[in-house]
């Protein structure tokens, strides 16, 4: 009789290595000392989802499917254990069907006889599916945590919450989240190859109601976590007669629900079930899968919670900018235009906490007189509530100054000072006291004499396309960003005004600094670029659509540059029509008889440019009053007014009656005015110079006057007017809209 432990023959020329691992239910992989795979045993397999075993030096350990952000983790085991120490630790890994579960590992070196390391042996197990469930469970919510911390979107977040647990702990998964009183279904996940039959369980999107008693319900109620273990010896309501009919038919076996709370408040809920769709080695679920759901679930309701807060918060930041930045462009004769924002993405994204999307990038077209316009593009340093709100009172500041139709460099020297008054340090805890740089260019330009001024501060220059060719515009002075400049130094010194002429149909790209400042994507494994390649990349890319529409330019700038926006981005692209806007222009002595010479050219330039007959009217009538107004102030400002200085004594008073040797000049008759008359698409604009440099203003008339109503009228019956002072005097101008009011 044989011994206990005693084997037969027969057994032991069976009981092979190769026998024993073929037949464990535990994955074993060896691998030589350059991870190249070299052995699995069949459930390796089933485990990570492959079919053969790999082999040779293109088939290494990592391509078992491990994850790529997992990648490190595997050099660093392999470096360890080559050294002879011992790994433990989970891995994410994507089976050949796509579904992703996550895998206990375990590692130790492979020693020769002579006791040297040859290689790595690598055991491994579906995490929660062992004996040594207690074990894994501290690792599993670790990793469950870094998926979850990896999103900031609630969609996004949601998913990955149903990728993590379907197939792995469940075959369906439903998440449900409260809005207002309703109850939404967010999530609906389930087994590989499996959809739920029409009419059914609820799609995603729809209002679920279960009913009370259920157990759902019952998870709701008392914010706990509620486990039915076997539906067989269960007995709840049900949530429809078609989705009791269709659990019968799947097997449903065993559910877990889970209330999802989040500081006080309850979120939704996070539904787990098993059927008989999968094969399981145990299709129920039990205490310790309850409790080790609650705990899921808890870090699911805070990524949630994290992710809704943080939709609000952007929500918030991109109303913000949207209310910042102008509502909608003007249609400008002469001029095509087209802009783009781009926010910054989210710091969180790389590792820098939440914060909003908010920066301090600007654009603005701002309609001038006589059909000019002026043009703006800025950056105000930073990101968030602060820069936007420095932007926003910049904006709106360099809005209201433009409206003086001064030159851009005394725009820009009124802009510097007001800079300083908006960046001024609070007197508050919060507030740091260092005022931000802010980089601005102001353009105006003139579609019908082509004539493009402008003043720079600090900003990078436009790129100029003309003729398919793509250069940086032409700047000779380039001052210091707005605010920055040194107490006492006149804006004359640091600001300068340059002008150009803009061929036909030539285009101008306005960007700031967040177009070119990217950085690699994590994926990409691309190295960091420098500022001059970058430039480089845009020039060539806005060069093979320079012949397209402004739109088209503006998109392939913003796609031209490769990585992730590392800062808000702003882009303004402009157009010169190809063809000549319609003008007359003529100077005139500033004589009464004049006025109905004036009239009269404007009347013939209006009929030939099919004006209607009652907008041609209504402006030769305003030319006649506007024109009036120069003549009248021109003579009774003939000479300038001097005082008669005696060596003793004090001055005397000026006499006109004095014949007094030099002042008998006729200033009358060297006085001229120049009538200058513009066509648009829907406005004719009329502008009248002068040599005066008194600016003209609306007085009240009293009832016996003859005169004092020729503004008043102007007022009430042109679109828009006004006045600016020019070199040599004034222009006063108005708009008269070629349809009716």
């Amino acid at each position: 009789m044989k011994r206990w432990g005693d084997l037969s023959q027969d057994t032991a020329d069976h009981l092979t290595a190769g026998t024993v691992l073929d037949h464990a239910e535990m994955a074993v992989v060896v691998t030589d000392r350059f991870s190249n795979v070299l052995y699995w045993n069949p459930f390796a397999e089933h485990l990570f989802g492959r079919a053969e075993r790999p082999a040779g030096s293109e088939q290494a350990a990592l391509s078992l499917g491990i994850m790529e952000k997992d990648h490190p983790l595997a050099v660093e085991l392999a470096k360890h254990v080559l050294k002879g120490g011992v790994w433990e630790g989970t891995f994410d890994v994507s089976r050949a069907d796509g579904t992703i579960i996550y895998v206990r590992a375990q590692a130790v070196p492979l020693r020769h006889s002579s006791g040297s390391v040859t290689g790595v042996v690598i055991t491994a197990r579906e995490a929660m599916r062992s004996n040594e469930r207690e074990k894994d469970r501290f690792g599993l919510l670790e990793r469950i945590g870094e998926r979850l911390a990896g999103s900031l979107h609630v969609g996004e977040t949601l998913n990955r919450v149903a990728e993590m647990l379907v197939p792995q702990f469940a075959d369906h998964c439903f998440i449900e989240l409260n809005e207002g009183d309703r109850l939404i279904r967010k999530v609906s996940t389930h087994v590989k190859g499996w959809t739920p039959p029409p009419g059914t369980w609820k799609p995603v999107g729809s209002d679920i109601r279960y009913p009370p008693g259920h157990y759902a319900e019952i998870a709701l109620r008392r914010q706990e976590t509620i486990l039915v273990e076997d539906f067989a010896q269960s007995s709840y309501p049900s949530a429809s007669e078609a989705s009791s009919r269709l659990c019968g038919e799947i097997g449903m076996t065993s559910a877990i629900v889970a209330p999802l709370c989040a500081r006080g408040e309850t979120l939704g809920l996070m539904y787990l079930g098993l059927s008989n769709l999968t094969d399981r080695r145990s299709p129920h679920y039990d205490a310790f899968d309850r409790d080790f759901v609650g705990a899921i679930a808890t870090r699911v309701a805070i990524a949630i919670d994290n992710a809704l807060l943080f939709e609000e918060e952007r929500h918030t930041a991109e109303s913000f900018q949207k209310y910042l930045l102008p509502r909608a462009l003007p249609q400008l004769d002469g001029l095509e235009i087209a802009v783009r924002y781009e926010p910054a993405a989210p710091l969180a994204s790389h590792g820098q906490g939440i914060q909003t999307q908010v920066g301090g990038d600007w654009y603005d077209v701002i309609p001038l007189s006589a059909g000019r316009v002026g043009i703006v593009i800025g950056d105000v340093e930073g990101r968030g509530a602060k820069a936007a709100a420095v932007m926003g009172q910049l904006r709106a500041a360099l809005r209201a100054f433009a409206q003086d139709d001064k030159p851009p460099a005394d725009i820009l020297a009124r802009l510097d000072e007001w800079t300083r008054i908006v960046a001024a340090p609070e007197d508050d805890e919060f507030d740091v006291g260092v005022p931000p740089i802010v980089t601005c260019q102001y353009l105006v330009y003139d579609a019908w004499s082509r004539q493009l001024s402008f003043a720079n501060a600090g900003h990078a220059p436009p790129l100029l396309i003309v003729d398919g060719g793509v250069t940086e515009l032409d700047i000779s002075e380039v001052g210091q960003p707005l605010g920055v400049s040194a107490k006492g130094m006149h804006a004359d010194l640091v600001y300068k005004e340059e002008t150009r002429v803009l061929p036909p149909g030539a285009a101008l790209l306005l960007y700031t600094d967040g177009l070119l400042d990217r950085r690699p994507a994590r994926e990409s494994g691309d190295p960091q670029v420098g500022y001059d390649e970058m430039l480089h990349v845009l020039r060539e890319e806005v060069a093979k659509v320079s012949t397209d529409t402004v739109e088209r330019i503006a998109d392939a700038a913003t796609e031209a540059v490769p990585g992730v926006i590392d800062d808000d981005m702003a882009i303004l692209v402009i157009r010169s029509a190809a063809k000549e806007l319609p003008y007359e222009e003529r100077t005139f002595p500033a004589q009464p008889i004049m006025v109905g010479e004036a009239r009269r050219m404007a009347s013939e330039a209006f009929a030939g440019w099919g004006v209607p007959d009652d907008r041609a009217e209504l402006a030769c009538l305003l030319v006649s009053e506007v024109v009036t107004n120069v003549v009248l102030h021109a003579a009774s400002s003939s000479a300038p007014r001097r005082e008669l200085v005696l060596m003793d004594g004090p001055p005397l008073p000026f006499d006109e009656s004095w014949d007094v040797p030099g002042l008998d000049t006729d200033m009358v008759n060297e006085k001229e005015f120049t009538l200058r008359l513009r066509r648009g698409e829907e406005s004719i604009w009329v502008e009248v110079f002068d040599q005066d440099l008194r600016l003209p203003r609306i007085r009240s008339a009293g009832e016996n006057d003859e005169g004092g109503r020729g503004l008043y009228l102007v007022d009430q019956l042109a679109r828009r007017w006004g006045s600016r002072p020019t070199k040599e005097g004034k222009a006063v101008w108005f708009e008269i809209p070629t349809r009716s009011r």
